[in-house]
C-alpha cells in the first residue's frame, strides 16, 4: 500500500471553491496509485468563524485569563469542524472518507498545554480505516496526553502532525499545500520579486523555517529531516509543482553554487522582544548568566546572546516575554526591554567557508543606511539583528545584493 499524507492549511479549506480544489488535488493522488492521508488545518484565517485566532478572542471576551487546558479542549474545535466538514465535501465526491480527531488518529502528546510535543504515533487506527476503503481526515494541530487530556501543538501544529503521521505510517513522501506556490526565496509580501526554490534540502528548510520562513513549521521541518520523507510545498490553487524538499545526492545531479550567489534564502521575524540586563555590580555577570538556566527550564529559547562587562542581552519571541520578566524579576535584576526590532537571517549551504557573503550583507544594508546591532553566524546562517522600521528596506536590498530574484 503506498500511502501520501496531503496537509491542506486553512486558506485551503476557507471556502467551497477551495474545498473544491483540494478534492481535486487528494482524486490526483489516487489515480496516481496513492492511498492518501489527509489532514486538516481549522478553516481559514484570522477572522474567519472557526479559525484558531476567533476561538482565542471568543474566550478573551468570556473570561480574560482562561487555563491552558481549557483553552486546548477549546481550540481543538476548529480542526475538529473543518476534518467534518471536509469529509463531508469528499463524501459528496463518491469517496469514503471518516473524519478523526487527533486522538483517535493515535497522536500522543506531553502535556505542556498550548506547545505539546508528539511523543509517540500510534498509526493503528489510519491503517485500519484505509484498509477498509476509506480517507482518513485526521485533525491536525491537536493530540491527547496519556493521562487522556486534549493538548495542541502550536502555532502550525498541522504541519508536524503530517510529518508525524507520514513517519509513522511510512508515507511515501508528504504534500503540504498552502495559498503560496511553495517555499520562496523571501516572504513575496515583502519581497514581490521573491521566487519559488523547486528543490532545497532539509537542512535548508529548516534553517528557513527556524528563521522565520511561515510556510512549514520547524518541528516539521525537524521531522522530514531526521526521518527522510521527502515533502512536497505546493498551491492548492495552481498546478504547479512547488517546492521538494529532500536529501539531496549525486542522483540530482551536480549543483553548481555559483560565486555570487551562496544564500537559497532570507528569512525574518519581528515579533520578539530584546532585553538588556544591567547588573548592580561587574561581578554580577556570572550571577546573571545563571538566570539562563532558569529561563531554559520553562522552555524558552533566547538567541543573540550578547555578554559584555557591564550588561547582558538577548532575544525571545514575544508570547515567551512575561516569563522572562518574572525570572528577571524574582532575581532582582534591572532591565531594560525594547519591541523595536527584527531579526533577519540568510540561509544557504553554499555559504559555508565562503569568504566575503557577511562583508556583502554589511555593503548592502549599508547602501540602506540600515545599522546591524548584532551578528550572528553557524554553518550554514548569517542572522543580523536590525530595527523594525528597517525590516522591508533591509529584506529587499538583501533579497538584490544575493541576486535571489534572479531565475
Amino acid at each position: 500500500m503506498k500511502i501520501i499524507v496531503q496537509k491542506f492549511g486553512g486558506s485551503s479549506l476557507a471556502n467551497t471553491t477551495g474545498r473544491e480544489q483540494a478534492v481535486k488535488k487528494i482524486k490526483e493522488a489516487i489515480e496516481k496509485g496513492y492511498r492518501p492521508v489527509v489532514v486538516v488545518s481549522a478553516m481559514g484565517r484570522k477572522g474567519s468563524p472557526y479559525a484558531t485566532d476567533t476561538l482565542i478572542a471568543f474566550a478573551k471576551k468570556v473570561h480574560f485569563e482562561i487555563e491552558p487546558r481549557e483553552l486546548d479542549l477549546l481550540l481543538s474545535c476548529g480542526e475538529v469542524i473543518s476534518a467534518v466538514i471536509f469529509g463531508q465535501t469528499l463524501n459528496k465526491h463518491g469517496f469514503k472518507p471518516i473524519a478523526l480527531t487527533g486522538a483517535q488518529a493515535g497522536i500522543i502528546t506531553d502535556e505542556n498545554f498550548g506547545e505539546t510535543r508528539i511523543i509517540e504515533v500510534n498509526p493503528s487506527r489510519i491503517l485500519k480505516e484505509l484498509k477498509n476503503g476509506k480517507i482518513p481526515v485526521v485533525a491536525g494541530f491537536q493530540g491527547i496526553s496519556k493521562s487522556g487530556e486534549i493538548t495542541t501543538l502550536g502555532r502550525g501544529g498541522s504541519d508536524t502532525t503530517a510529518t508525524a503521521l507520514g513517519a509513522a505510517l511510512k508515507a511515501e513522501y508528504i504534500e503540504i499545500f498552502t495559498d503560496v506556490d511553495g517555499v520562496m526565496t523571501a516572504d513575496p509580501r515583502i519581497v514581490p520579486t521573491a521566487k519559488t526554490i523547486k528543490k532545497a534540502s532539509y537542512e535548508d528548510v529548516c534553517e528557513m523555517a527556524h528563521g522565520g520562513a511561515k510556510v512549514i513549521h520547524p518541528r516539521a521541518a525537524e521531522i522530514a529531516r531526521r526521518e527522510r520523507i521527502p515533502v512536497r510545498v505546493r498551491s492548492t490553487f495552481t498546478d504547479n509543482d512547488g517546492t521538494l524538499i529532500k536529501e539531496m545526492g549525486f542522483e540530482d545531479g551536480v549543483v553548481e553554487i555559483k560565486g555570487d550567489r551562496p544564500v537559497t534564502g532570507i528569512a525574518t521575524r519581528n515579533n520578539i522582544i530584546f532585553f538588556k540586563i544591567i547588573p548592580r555590580l561587574q561581578l554580577e555577570n556570572a550571577t546573571g548568566l545563571g538566570a539562563f538556566k532558569v529561563i531554559a527550564d520553562q522552555g524558552i529559547s533566547v538567541d543573540f546572546i550578547n555578554v559584555k562587562p557591564d550588561s547582558i542581552s538577548f532575544i525571545v519571541d514575544a508570547p515567551c516575554a512575561d516569563k522572562v520578566r518574572q525570572v528577571l524579576d524574582a532575581w532582582d535584576y534591572k532591565y531594560e526591554i525594547s519591541n523595536e526590532y527584527c531579526k533577519i537571517t540568510l540561509i544557504g549551504g553554499g555559504m559555508t567557508g565562503r569568504p566575503g557573503v557577511m562583508a556583502k550583507i554589511v555593503e548592502a544594508l549599508a547602501s540602506e543606511a540600515i545599522p546591524i546591532f548584532q551578528s550572528t553566524d553557524s554553518r550554514s546562517t548569517i542572522s543580523v539583528l536590525i530595527k523594525e522600521r528597517d525590516q522591508v528596506r533591509a529584506m529587499r536590498a538583501l533579497h538584490r545584493a544575493f541576486q535571489l530574484d534572479q531565475e
